[in-house]
């Protein structure tokens, strides 16, 4: 799974640590969570539905990259680089998500700091898949190749 922080890589105490200081927010199916270049002020933790991770590839196209379920963190990255969001989320079916605004997530991982090895080993683990699926489809055989000059005469 490529979306930013897979469910299964969040322990089940970080999780609920979380829910505990998100700001519950629905979205009906279609409805974006956040798009691309907006201001990364926070990130979701899903807890109903389904999401679609795009990017946008030009005026009205996007491509799709990922879809992440329940107890997925998106946004986390960005909001901790205190970056513009680099992908779009959004929601597949009708979804519950909760709302960690950065600045409370700083504050709760200075209060609760037997978390932040977690979260550091969730960021390097998504960097890391991502740097995977990067390298096999720039290796894979049947991608288009570039001509050389001698091939374009």
């Amino acid at each position: 799974m490529l979306a930013e922080v897979a469910a299964a890589n969040v322990s089940r105490e970080l999780e609920t640590a979380l829910r505990a200081i998100a700001e519950p927010r629905v979205f009906p199916k279609g409805t974006p969570l956040f798009k691309q270049g907006e201001t990364a002020d926070g990130f979701y933790i899903l807890e109903k539905g389904s999401v679609q991770v795009l990017l946008e590839a030009g005026e009205n196209l996007s491509q799709f990259l990922d879809e992440a379920g329940p107890g997925s963190l998106l946004g986390l990255s960005d909001s901790m680089a205190g970056e513009r969001y680099r992908t779009t989320a959004e929601a597949s079916i009708e979804t519950s998500a909760g709302f960690v605004d950065r600045e409370r997530f700083v504050q709760f991982l200075a209060k609760r700091q037997e978390f932040c090895m977690e979260i550091v080993r969730l960021l390097s683990a998504s960097l890391d898949l991502l740097y995977h699926k990067f390298r096999s489809v720039s290796a894979h055989p049947g991608r288009p190749r570039r001509r050389s000059l001698h091939e374009a005469c």
